[in-house]
């Protein structure tokens, strides 16, 4: 199979679909790729370590897109990206469509074949292409939080950990996911007086056990979302409905009573927000303020530690990339049911039951989909 790997385009976006390494595999596999010019060169993957790996480099994204059977991305396709896909063509990347209609009328229309990096699930029901950039993004939350509420940022001008005679912040996280768990850690590491909110009381009794009585874990409650909120200096929202369209857990009124100067950190946003306030920003503007609460919403927060982040999404993709390549996509969804959980647009239809819910359009069950194509 032929793979194209274009550049990122996406504002202030520097991860690359394919590392060298995972080049190197896919070549070992007998499959070609072409990668863009300068594609990782932002995070020191240069065009002479994609050649030496076996890459052909094009001179443009177009050039991929004219000719790979498969794209390999990170972030979802821009609107001019979607005009360059084709019938029959495969899309591999994150998508996040219940969210965004017009990527979802693009991707229709161009009768691609589109698989969700954050919809494919493993054996337990985990999203495994979506845990290591949920890891990143709960850990970069109290880093981008801490930052935030320094007075010259807007915020309250509070340390989070304190010091001596002078008590912590208060950090509150909903949801006890991977984004929750490890944004807890990075709290607790720097100090903060933590607390986890969460549906489901064995993953409360899991996180105990973690932490212990270094972070109180609180079932989540309408009442009790609104009494930690208002108590808190930073909050992380760190919920997630796979595939579809996030919760709005804090309303507005809620955060017109939060302290002035507090901090919300939406991790959330790609699925729409969890947040009443919140809206999309960019690592170049990643805040605004609304009643006085500095808001963090930038969709694409491991994009901020390119590097980290392209490694560790390699890690997961590489063997479904190579499954992909190995057997076409039809064969290897059909043999793989976690896989086919990632198909979200096949041939003009959409085959992700969230994502249709979402837009209020009819969907197609993705195994049919493909046996009747």
């Amino acid at each position: 199979m032929l793979i194209g790997v274009p550049k990122e385009i996406k504002n202030h976006e520097y991860r690359i679909g394919l590392t060298p390494d995972s080049v190197s595999e896919l070549v070992r596999n007998g499959h070609q790729v072409i990668v863009e010019t300068n594609g990782g060169a932002a995070i020191s993957f240069d065009d002479e370590q994609y050649e030496a790996a076996g890459a052909e480099i094009a001179s443009s994204a177009q050039a991929i897109f004219e000719q790979a059977e498969m794209i390999v991305k990170v972030k979802e396709p821009q609107p001019e990206e979607c005009a360059l896909l084709r019938s029959g063509q495969l899309l591999f990347t994150y998508l996040h469509l219940a969210p965004d209609w017009q990527q979802t009328e693009l991707l229709i229309e161009s009768g691609a074949t589109c698989i969700a990096y954050e919809t494919v699930v493993d054996n337990s029901g985990g999203l495994p292409l979506l845990a290591p950039m949920s890891e990143v993004a709960g850990r970069m939350s109290i880093q981008a939080g801490a930052h935030h509420l320094e007075k010259a940022q807007g915020g309250q001008g509070i340390l989070l950990g304190g010091v001596p005679g002078i008590a912590p912040a208060k950090v509150l996280i909903i949801g006890g996911g991977v984004v929750g768990a490890n944004a807890a850690h990075m709290a607790v590491g720097m100090g903060a007086d933590v607390t986890i909110l969460d549906r489901s009381v064995p993953r409360l009794r899991e996180l105990d056990k973690e932490f212990g009585a270094q972070v109180h874990c609180v079932y989540s409650t309408g009442a009790a979302i609104e009494q930690y909120a208002l108590e808190a200096d930073l909050v992380i929202g760190a919920v997630l409905v796979p595939g579809a369209t996030a919760p709005r857990l804090l309303s507005r009124e809620i955060i017109s009573q939060m302290k002035k100067g507090s901090v919300l950190v939406d991790v959330a946003i790609d699925q729409g927000g969890c947040f009443a306030t919140s809206k999309a920003t960019t690592h170049q503007q990643p805040t605004y303020e609304v009643d006085g609460v500095i808001h963090y919403c930038v969709a694409n927060m491991p994009g901020g530690v390119a590097r980290t982040s392209t490694m560790a999404l390699n890690n997961v993709t590489l063997p479904y990339a190579i499954a992909l390549a190995n057997k076409g996509a039809t064969q290897a969804m059909l043999d793989d049911p976690h896989l086919l959980s990632g198909l979200n647009i096949h041939k003009g239809q959409i085959t992700y039951a969230e994502v249709g819910i979402a837009h209020n359009k009819t969907f197609v069950d993705a195994k049919q989909a493909l046996l009747a194509r």
